[in-house]
């Protein structure tokens, strides 16, 4: 009698859940022995120190470019409110309010 065999999904499956089961014991053995739980967090904070910001800061650039691109191709941007009125209203807005006369 000869085994079924195994098929792409069944491999990748299993060798999914061996791989995690890897991962969570040398993660438990790591927090469980003091020296190398210190060299973990070492190597924690360095990396977010290093590549870890470096790569957020260019993220968030690439964000920022991105978002300015996608403004400047606007198919329309309306034109700037006359001085001193709101976007769309007809009434001055104030830039300095001024305190009225028994507050000052």
């Amino acid at each position: 009698m000869s085994l079924p065999l195994m098929t792409e999904v069944q491999a990748r499956t299993t060798a999914n859940v061996v791989l995690a089961a890897v991962v969570i014991g040398a993660a438990y053995y790591v927090l469980k022995t003091p020296p190398l739980r210190r060299k973990a967090w070492q190597v924690a904070r360095l990396w977010a120190a290093g590549p870890l910001a470096a790569w957020t800061a260019t993220e968030v650039r690439r964000a920022w470019d991105e978002s300015a691109s996608a403004r400047a191709t606007a198919s329309y941007i309306p034109p700037p409110p006359a001085s001193g009125t709101r976007w769309g209203m007809a009434e001055p807005v104030r830039l300095h309010p001024q305190l009225p006369r028994g507050k000052r």
